[in-house]
């Protein structure tokens, strides 16, 4: 008697996320899902960076939707990320 895998015949989707990797980072922050909580680690030592080039004042407190916003503003006043 042959034994199951327990797996489901699923087809393929026909989006593959490493074929466009950055279609999700288009994706506007006031429409995120977790925009609201704060801002990741990750996004406030970036910010951090770009406060101190840009001179601007670093603001600890923001959302994630509104670091992503503030992080595209400096790098196009410093020059960064393009």
């Amino acid at each position: 008697m042959a034994r199951s895998s327990g797996r489901k015949d699923h087809p393929m989707s026909d989006t593959n996320p490493k074929s466009e990797p950055f279609s999700n980072a288009e994706k506007n922050p006031d429409d995120w899902t977790t925009g609201d909580e704060p801002m990741t680690g990750a996004q406030a030592s970036y910010l951090k960076t770009l406060s101190e080039e840009a001179r601007e004042e670093f603001d600890d407190s923001l959302t994630k939707a509104d670091a992503s916003k503030k992080i595209d503003e400096l790098q196009a006043k410093t020059g960064r990320g393009q």
